[in-house]
């Protein structure tokens, strides 16, 4: 099988995920490219996209583990650029046009709700009193970003504590306001991976202190587990909306059913390796190559 590709993988240096998929990618090709998209340019004079002296379509494919260090608008415009090496016909795992529809909370929402998968009860508006029904109506709820990962920015309301001062500060750096009821989490939440649109594993995050998310970023730590084969469907169900070539989709199981958060864009290898002692960067890049094998 041949393997002498040269794969470049667009993260961040010094980023565990990024770096460890840049490793395993050198292991099997014997060739190391980490893109930091914030050295990329495009010279449209010359049609190239670059980084530092690096021709990006002279590559045989890219890896995308991560876009930026925060989830905001601007990696849109990053992904608008890499797009413009996809459109040359260079392969990218995942596309940039797939990602794109997950980055912005509310896309990947609309298309979850599209497409009939459970999700907790939901406001967006603009409108503060709008938002303040909602509180009134939900209990509690969680204000989050559009563009956020790992619960950074996020604000728990309570609607007898204070919501009409948190919602009005959320509002000052959020004008589009994404409420969430808060659904009871028994304890953990669930990380369910697909690589190339086939079950792979899953995860669970566990809380291991008062925090009200489950994140690593908040203390969460990670355990292998076994869902059931209707998690299993409704996370498949839900990946196959953005095709995605490797994913993960959040999901929590309630007194009221299967809930599902998001799905990721760049999906969790941590979690699969500390909970599951699987290599997701290995697989991920015998993936690929077996992809450029094929075509």
């Amino acid at each position: 099988m041949k393997t002498d590709y040269k794969i470049g993988v667009v993260g961040i240096p010094g980023n565990w995920s990024s770096e460890r998929l840049a490793d395993t990618v050198e292991k099997i090709t014997n060739s190391r490219y980490l893109i930091n998209m914030e050295n990329v340019y495009y010279d449209s004079e010359k049609g190239n996209v670059m980084h530092d002296n690096l021709n990006l379509a002279s590559l045989d494919a890219l890896i995308i583990k991560k876009v930026g260090e925060t989830y905001s608008p601007n990696l849109l415009d990053r992904l608008e650029i890499l797009r413009l090496l996809e459109d040359k016909e260079l392969k990218i795992f995942s596309s940039p046009n797939k990602i794109i529809r997950l980055l912005n909370r509310l896309s990947c929402t609309i298309t979850l709700k599209v497409g009939d998968i459970p999700m907790p009860p939901t406001v967006i508006t603009e409108n503060p009193k709008i938002a303040e029904n909602s509180v009134q109506k939900y209990k509690k709820a969680i204000l989050k970003p559009l563009y956020s990962t790992k619960a950074r920015g996020m604000v728990v309301v309570d609607a007898n504590n204070g919501a009409q001062k948190d919602i009005s500060n959320f509002r000052k750096v959020n004008p589009i306001m994404y409420i969430q009821k808060m659904v009871d989490i028994p304890g953990k939440d669930l990380g369910i991976t697909f690589l190339g649109g086939k079950y792979l594993a899953t995860y669970a995050r566990i809380k291991t202190n008062d925090s009200w998310n489950t994140t690593t970023h908040s203390g969460g730590k990670y355990e292998a587990y076994t869902p059931s084969q209707n998690l299993i469907d409704i996370a498949y169900k839900a990946q196959s909306l953005f095709n995605l070539d490797f994913t993960c989709v959040d999901i929590v199981e309630t007194s009221d059913g299967p809930l599902v958060f998001e799905v990721s864009a760049f999906g969790g290898f941590k979690g699969l390796l500390e909970g599951n002692n699987i290599d997701a960067a290995d697989l991920y890049t015998r993936y690929v190559i077996e992809r450029l094998n094929n075509d």
